[in-house]
């Protein structure tokens, strides 16, 4: 088995833009210019009027921890090492909660806390990089 981060399809129509933005370590969202709805994750449609009319708009990357769970223990080659670590939903500051990992913590169990700032950082890969967070200076 392949010890490498699982990673999405580029092709795929909805995010194909979001994970393009990602090589320039962008985060990207959206955002419907009809009604003025934050969109997340990417779709072709506006949850909130379900108009088809979305802007992309390029986030700060600064965000509070709303939720979280420690894995400690993982069958996959990639997060087995890794282990103990953090998946959190963060409230992105630009209106959207996105699920990620949070990393630049020795245990996540005592380091980690609900309404935590946090700030963006990438795992980068070829083709694309991957967007975490990890708590903010």
């Amino acid at each position: 088995m392949a010890k490498t981060r699982p990673l999405p399809k580029l092709d795929e129509p909805d995010s194909s833009e979001f994970w393009l933005a990602t090589t320039g370590k962008e985060l990207k969202f959206q955002r419907c210019e009809s009604c003025g709805t934050t969109i997340w994750y990417p779709r072709p449609h506006c949850t909130g009027c379900l108009d088809g009319t979305l802007a992309w708009h390029t986030s700060s990357g600064l965000g509070t921890l709303y939720s979280y769970s420690v894995v400690r223990q993982s069958y996959h080659p990639f997060f087995r090492n890794l282990v103990p670590y953090a998946v959190a939903y963060v409230d992105v500051d630009e209106g959207f909660r996105m699920l990620t990992n949070v990393v630049g913590v020795a245990d996540p169990t005592s380091e980690l806390v609900i309404g935590q700032r946090l700030q963006l950082v990438w795992e980068e890969h070829e083709g694309l990089n991957i967007p975490l967070f990890e708590p903010a200076s």
